[in-house]
């Protein structure tokens, strides 16, 4: 990068750096200050908080790759997890449903469904255990992204045995952490926004250029090969930019990519899973979101908001093919596009974007880092250490706990290289041991903390196993099938072989949440008027799922078709769109309510 470039980008930590230490004040007033924001922060900022936190650097990077190889059929594989189809529960039901608890993170959650005693407080450390091993994971991920893309513009040597990406990581995370450490929620919240305006301007600037790009009917492709090397393949653009999936890719069995050769069917198991996520709510940072949020209609409006700017990434994405495209014999490996892309802007501009994708990668690994330090305090430290621990001591460990996350994420850097390797493994078998216990715990009363807890624990240990035993490019659903299938076991049997959890925890739950479900026993103690008012509220909510759920899937592969200039297939997507939209608005927009709680 020139002088002015290495200026901007210097200008942008700077700007990040203070306004992290400009909330440091209000921020740690207290431990629900620096989690939550006090639930004084206004809803748009945590939905474009939100949407900062989901576009980050890594995740950027391997769908672009994705669709670059791919083409419109790479958004399907992002289904399971870069999507965020979450989105569509959070909208329809589980925003609220998370919000009405009333606690700071997710595994104080766990005694409000299972009470305080030795179950609640058990499924509460074991939560606190395995989120805080998924942030450690996380980091990780956006430290091999950060550093991949980073390297290329820094120019910084490697030293001391250890790589220039990994230092081009460290000087990424170390500023994050920074400003993260100081100034909680508050900071995470404010930083993103800011961080939100100069991303969007990024998407824009990329957007228009690739507007003008003119890419020949056939074109040839890099994909990875599985010993590391590459190869190009031919298609054509109308091929490329077609958004119905096909069933099968047929790719060279030497292809990395050709573990999604039997493509219908992994499409299929990856709705499969994100239902199956999504129908188990928020977690970690997305959680946090819902905490913080003042009532329930301010719940759902941060989903939709949230989910609109989220939209935006797929222009990004797409453009950013499309250019990587246009650069021919210069891409080699897929997930290397967005800087070779970014190294041919001109001077300025390049440090620009350069600061916008900071800020991508920035904006998530400081919500993660954030909630991960709250396990630690909340519900390990504050509950088991010192109970009685004055708040400057809690502040302390906030500090302490963030730390020792950005440390050992970093760390493992330098075992893990490859983006889609640590994404795949995340998503398709770390969150596949979460998957069962975390949505049962919703619609089944007889699901007790020690079924949840055995369930969690053996899910979290068969992932582990499975990444260190089982041989690289195995198809993902394997590890899905294995991690998922040894949680439902867990679960079901430690479930049935113990008590049920307390009477009483179990009503105060079903009254303050109100879910759909397996609640029988306890719905039926409710007068009739109350009874009939949830049946109402239930329908509702599941009729609003059957049209946020497409209504998410067709705004975001409208986006990228426009940008693809495939006009048959937008207008088609816009008449879609616009179906699912009315359908919201009838069954979801119109009845959110203000009230903290709706009458019982």
């Amino acid at each position: 990068m020139a002088v002015l470039d290495f200026a901007i980008v210097v200008l942008y930590l700077l700007g990040t750096l203070f306004i992290g230490f400009w909330m440091q004040k209000k921020a740690s007033e207290s431990i629900t200050s620096y989690f939550l924001g006090n639930k004084t922060i206004p809803w748009w900022a945590l939905a474009s908080s939100g949407m900062a936190s989901n576009l980050d650097l890594s995740g950027t990077m391997i769908i672009v790759a994705l669709v670059y190889a791919l083409g419109a059929n790479g958004f399907y594989i992002e289904l399971r997890g870069g999507v965020v189809l979450i989105m569509a529960f959070l909208t329809a039901f589980m925003g609220k449903w998370n919000r009405r608890a009333n606690v700071m993170t997710l595994a104080e959650w766990m005694e409000f469904r299972f009470g305080s005693g030795p179950e609640g407080r058990l499924a509460r450390l074991v939560t606190a255990i395995t989120s805080l091993l998924f942030t450690v994971a996380m980091v990780t991920y956006f430290a091999i992204g950060g550093g991949k893309f980073l390297d290329k513009f820094l120019g910084i040597p490697s030293f001391w045995g250890l790589s220039s990406e990994f230092w081009a990581a460290a000087i990424l995370i170390f500023v994050s952490a920074v400003y993260t450490i100081a100034s909680g929620l508050y900071g995470v919240v404010w930083t993103d926004f800011f961080q939100m305006v100069l991303i969007l301007a990024m998407i824009l600037y990329i957007t228009i250029r690739a507007f003008g790009i003119e890419l020949p009917e056939n074109l040839l492709i890099s994909m990875p090969l599985k010993d590391g090397g590459f190869q190009t393949y031919p298609t054509t653009f109308s091929e490329w930019s077609n958004v119905l999936p096909k069933w099968n890719l047929d790719l060279d069995p030497a292809n990395a990519y050709s573990i999604y050769n039997l493509f219908g069917v992994a499409v299929l198991f990856y709705f499969f899973k994100v239902a199956f996520e999504g129908s188990g709510g928020a977690t970690n940072y997305m959680a946090q979101r819902y905490f913080a949020a003042r009532n329930d209609r301010e719940a759902g409006l941060i989903s939709v908001l949230w989910t609109f700017l989220l939209s935006f990434r797929w222009i990004f994405v797409a453009a950013l093919a499309i250019w990587g495209l246009s650069l021919g014999a210069q891409i080699t490996d897929p997930e290397k596009v967005l800087p070779m892309v970014v190294d041919t802007l001109p001077m300025g501009i390049k440090g620009f974007l350069v600061a916008g994708f900071m800020a991508a990668a920035m904006s998530t690994f400081v919500s993660t880092v954030n909630a991960g330090a709250a396990y630690w305090v909340k519900d390990i430290y504050l509950v088991l250490i010192r109970p009685h621990a004055s708040g400057k001591s809690a502040m302390m460990q906030s500090y302490l706990a963030s730390t020792v996350v950005v440390v050992m994420g970093l760390s493992l850097m330098l075992v893990i290289k490859n983006i889609n390797d640590i994404w795949g493994w995340i998503t398709m078998s770390i969150s596949a041991g979460m998957v069962i216990p975390f949505m049962i715990r919703w619609y089944w009363w007889r699901l007790n903390g020690y079924g949840y807890t055995i369930g969690l624990a053996t899910g979290t240990l068969a992932a582990i196993l499975w990444k260190l035993i089982m041989p690289e490019n195995t198809e993902e659903y394997f590890s899905f099938i294995f991690s998922c299938g040894l949680s439902i076991l867990g679960t079901v049997a430690g479930t049935l072989l113990t008590r049920p959890t307390d009477d009483k925890v179990l009503e105060h739950f079903y009254t303050v949440t109100r879910p759909f479900g397996f609640w029988g026993p306890y719905k039926r103690r409710r007068d009739a008027s109350a009874a009939i008012a949830i049946d109402r509220e239930n329908r509702r909510d599941l009729l609003s799922l059957l049209f946020a759920a497409p209504w998410q899937i067709s705004l975001f592969l409208f986006m990228m078709s426009l940008v693809m200039r495939q006009w048959s297939q937008t207008l088609m997507l816009a008449l879609i769109l616009a179906l699912c939209s009315l359908g919201m608005y009838l069954f979801w927009y119109r009845h959110l309510s203000l009230q903290e709680r709706a009458e019982q």
